[in-house]
Formats: structure tokens, sequence, C-alpha cells
């Protein structure tokens, strides 16, 4: 089974993806990590997120032991992965990766901006986990607060809208719900309600499916 969540930053998609991935017994992937990985490289080496060259050189020996370095979680990583997540070639690069990850047995779940739309349109199920800005702003900053950055929220949500844009507009692989994923709205929910409404929309999928 390959379950396929997409949404905007700091909506909740990727604490969901564990989870599910838990609970259904399959792999998780967070492939946000993936370009934020990238992205890294290049800021340790003195480069630009927007270099193409080297964005795309650093997405074609990606290495994925890095992907849980506490370090990819800072936002200036998340703010360049931003920016090399809209270079085309780089996206062609992590792809193979992403698609074999995802159908290597029993499966798997992964959440990112293209999952539903792009990776993998034929995913069982597709679910698209959103919230408002301001709610994923206070998530954002709370949790960079956790990880011992300093962080004001206003600046915080000023880069999320600037993300939200820079993801939806992009001309390759924008971020946007698939015509079949599930909108799961987690503004008002916490974190065991969230789970709680996203099992709900894969048990219903699959029942709906066993009585096909």
């Amino acid at each position: 089974m390959i379950i396929a969540i997409d949404g905007p930053a700091a909506s909740g998609k990727g604490t969901l993806g564990k989870q599910l991935a838990a609970h259904y017994g399959l792999r998780h992937l967070d492939t946000g990590l993936i370009y934020r990985a990238v992205a890294k490289t290049l800021l340790d080496a003195g480069h630009s997120p927007e270099n193409r060259a080297r964005a795309v050189a650093a997405a074609e020996a990606i290495d994925p032991t890095r992907f849980h370095e506490p370090a990819l979680k800072s936002q200036a990583v998340g703010a360049a992965a931003s920016l090399v997540s809209a270079i085309p070639e780089v996206r062609k690069a992590v792809l193979a990766f992403q698609r074999s990850f995802g159908r290597t047995p029993p499966g798997a779940v992964l959440d990112g901006r293209d999952i539903g739309t792009v990776i993998f349109p034929d995913a069982d199920v597709k679910i698209f986990v959103t919230a408002t800005p301001e709610v994923r702003a206070r998530r954002r900053a709370r949790e960079l607060r956790e990880a011992g950055d300093r962080v004001n929220e206003a600046e915080v949500l000023a880069d999320i809208r600037g993300r939200d844009e820079r993801d939806s507009q992009r001309a390759v692989a924008p971020l946007k719900a698939a015509p079949d994923a599930h909108l799961l709205d987690t503004t008002h929910l916490d974190i065991d309600a969230a789970f709680r409404a996203a099992i709900d929309i894969v048990e219903a999928v699959r029942a709906g499916r066993k009585r096909g």
C-alpha cells in the first residue's frame, strides 16, 4: 500500500506520515528532507541554493543517511530547500529515488508537496493536509524553539507565506491537491485528533475498494 500525503509547510503532514506508517507497518519518507539535505549541502559549501549546477550535482549524490540530521530542521535550511525544490532538474534527479522507496515492499507513506500529483498519482490513498498560515507558523515556531533556536513568530509566518507562494506558483510540480485527494484541515485538531481523522480516511478508502 502506498499512502501519499501532501500539504504546505508545518501543516502536520510529517507527523501524520510517521504515525500512519507505524500504524500500518509501512516505511516512511519525508520527501522534504531530500530537498533540505540538498540545500544544506550547498549552504555548507558556500553556494547559493539557486545555483542549478551545484544543486543538481548534490541531488544526484543524495545520501539518505543524512536525512536524520537535526540541522536539516533549521529555518535557514528550510528556506533554502524551498528554493532548491523549485529547480526542475533537482526534482527530476530525486524522482527515481522516491518512486523506488515507495514501491519497495510492503509499501510506504510518503509526505511532501507533489506526492499524489507527480510522484505517485496512482497511490492507494491520497491525503492533502492543510491549516491556516497563522496556526502553521505557531507550530513551526514552537518546533524551532524546542530545538534550541531563537525565533520570531512573525518572521516565521512571513517565511511560511513566502514558501506557500513559491511552492504553489512554481512551474514544475506545484503544491496542489490531487483531484482525488481527501482534504484534512488540521487547524483545529491536535495530533491525536488529526491521526484519527487520517485513519478514518484510509479505512474508508480501503473499505470502498473491498466493496468494489
